[in-house]
């Protein structure tokens, strides 16, 4: 397959076909390019401002999106597209490249906090990542209604598989997120706090898009299952939201009936660490605890005699996040129990 080298200005996203794209966006620190590669396949009933994106590797450790996506290149027909079908299987390259979750070796910044202000606009905020904000907001918001990131725990976090999205105050846009994050057959569906600032999804859902997010693995090793319930979530968007011709079937959970919506929008539902440690799990992700529960050990090797602090449930759910990989960072999260709520 060949791939044609453009700047963002000569991006065609919008004639009918296929066409595969590495997309150069100069680089911070040697003469070259960052090379961002993007897929686009037009259909004949592609609308101005109608379409669906699929990101991974917004963070560089997280491979179940890239192998989803790749994947997706080879097994979608364009002659099946009836809309616009976006595919951008490494977001972030830098990171990507260092398999990092921030861009290490270039601007340092964690891209998934760089959909700011005047991100791209002004010279503090012009590294690289702050510039693939720029672009997605310049060349993939206007075009598309659907927005699919696929994200996973990396090295920070081990979760179990989940679909994800903010509260949303639509209740219209509220109920077809809902249904589009179901549809990727993961055990769990999140509702989580939407106080970070910077987040692509965050950006997505004020403009009104469908904007499901996900974990899908963690560790810098590739999880099976992961891609699997990624390639479904995508497929299964596009279908349902008129960009591919076809039909799909229920996987996993969601054909059982079996997925537990659980939320964690309460800052109660978060541990931070009072110092830098070694984490011990009692209860495991995906395992249930009430408010007062010992759900962790965190253990500090630096005064060795001390007991290890305590790390205990603030509500009554299910432990959905952990920390993974040590030593924690001082203020790291390292237990988060969800609220259950369906």
């Amino acid at each position: 397959m060949h791939r044609t080298i453009v700047r963002p200005a000569a991006l065609d996203l919008d004639s009918p076909g296929r066409r595969d794209y590495l997309v150069a966006l100069e680089h911070d620190s040697i003469w070259g390019d960052h090379l961002m590669p993007l897929t686009v396949m037009v259909g004949p009933e592609a609308a101005p401002g109608r379409g669906l994106v699929a990101f991974g590797s917004t963070h560089g450790d997280e491979y179940e999106g890239p192998i989803a996506i790749k994947r997706l290149l080879r097994e979608i027909d364009p002659g099946r597209v009836r809309g616009r079908i976006i595919l951008v299987p490494v977001l972030n390259p830098s990171a990507f490249a260092s398999g990092t979750r921030d861009a290490q070796d270039d601007d340092g910044v964690n891209l998934n906090r760089a959909f700011v202000d005047q991100a791209g606009a002004t010279p503090a905020l012009n590294g690289i990542s702050h510039r693939i904000a720029a672009f997605v907001r310049a060349a993939i918001w206007p075009r598309v209604h659907v927005v699919i990131d696929i994200h996973s725990g990396g090295r920070v976090a081990k979760l179990p598989h989940l679909s994800s999205f903010h509260p949303i105050a639509d209740p219209v846009l509220a109920r077809a997120t809902e249904e589009c994050a179901r549809w990727f057959g993961t055990p769990f569906v999140m509702t989580y706090q939407n106080a970070t600032p910077g987040l692509l999804t965050s950006e997505a859902e004020r403009l009104g898009k469908i904007t499901v997010g996900t974990e899908l693995g963690y560790g810098t090793s590739i999880d099976r299952d992961g891609a699997a319930f990624a390639r479904q979530g995508i497929l299964a968007a596009a279908i349902h939201h008129d960009q591919l011709a076809g039909e799909i079937a229920p996987i996993a959970h969601h054909r059982d009936g079996s997925q537990r919506l659980v939320e964690i929008v309460d800052r109660a539902c978060f541990v931070p660490g009072p110092f830098a440690g070694h984490y011990e799990p009692v209860i495991d992700i995906g395992e249930t605890a009430r408010a007062g529960d010992v759900v962790g050990w965190l253990h500090d090797f630096v005064r060795i005699d001390d007991e290890p602090w305590a790390v205990r449930a603030q509500v009554d759910g299910v432990v959905l996040a952990r920390a993974w990989g040590n030593p924690t960072r001082r203020g790291q999260h390292v237990a988060v129990v969800a609220k259950i709520i369906g």
